[in-house]
């Protein structure tokens, strides 16, 4: 009984999220007719919950497009090789695994820890890339969240004087490859009911051993607080995101005072 309750539970829940992704990829017009798409998996909550609601979502959409997931393999001691290929058994989809030894990179440039998650972002997101225009992918789909996004926004103000965040759609400089993010309007909470209720496991965060950047483990916390004493303000500072009015800021770029 209480499986199956899980399990109505699960699929609820399922078809909320491909709801919310199928609103963000038409509202910003991320995936169309012909197009190839390249799903970064990770093996993390946000990944995993990605591959399932781009599935769903591509089962139930008019256009057609093809799409597979791809995995890289840092060379990080310690990850569970059998998690991504033995989950990826069950959803059907195409999957490519490549293999860069970046921590092999981050153990000679980074020996004291420092600057080492910055260096591995780049070297990470240069291998994608690499990987995708090398084999004719047109876009590039993330697994960032509502709360990545605002917590990106609030990072770059608050340590950077800068008022710029994770946009859900982003067309690299070269113009050659799109980088979307379509669970921009799923907050973080769900992934992670979600993760629960369909019996996903997944891969460590800290195999590297240097742990969150304390910056953002900060803000992460003020967002979860503010869930509990002030429940939508995050949503509403997400809706602000889209709704900017240049004219109330004091940019001149991007207004003629």
């Amino acid at each position: 009984m209480d499986e199956e309750r899980s399990r109505k539970q699960r699929e609820k829940l399922k078809r909320h999220l491909t709801w919310r992704v199928t609103k963000a990829i038409r509202q910003y017009r991320m995936v169309g007719e012909g197009d190839r798409l390249m799903l970064c998996l990770s093996g993390g909550k946000d990944s995993l919950t990605l591959v399932d609601l781009l599935a769903a979502y591509q089962r139930q959409c008019k256009e057609r497009f093809e799409m597979e997931v791809v995995f890289l393999d840092h060379g990080f001691p310690g990850f569970p090789e059998a998690l991504l290929p033995r989950h990826m058994e069950k959803v059907g989809l195409p999957f490519t695994i490549i293999r860069q030894d970046i921590w092999t990179t981050l153990q000679e440039k980074c020996p004291d820890g420092k600057k080492m998650c910055s260096l591995c972002a780049r070297l990470r997101r240069g291998a994608l890339y690499a990987h995708a225009a090398d084999n004719g992918f047109s876009h590039i789909a993330l697994g960032h969240h509502m709360d990545d996004m605002v917590e990106t926004l609030l990072l770059n103000l608050f340590y950077g004087g800068t008022m710029k965040g994770m946009p859900p759609k982003l067309t690299t400089r070269k113009g050659d490859l799109t980088v979307i993010r379509p669970m921009a309007f799923v907050a973080e909470a769900d992934v992670i009911r979600y993760l629960r209720l369909a019996g996903y496991e997944a891969a460590p965060k800290d195999l590297c051993g240097v742990g969150e950047n304390e910056k953002r483990r900060e803000v992460k916390e003020m967002l979860a607080g503010w869930r509990k004493t002030h429940p939508g303000r995050v949503e509403k500072i997400f809706h602000g995101m889209g709704n900017v009015v240049p004219s109330h800021l004091a940019d001149t770029s991007l207004f003629k005072f």
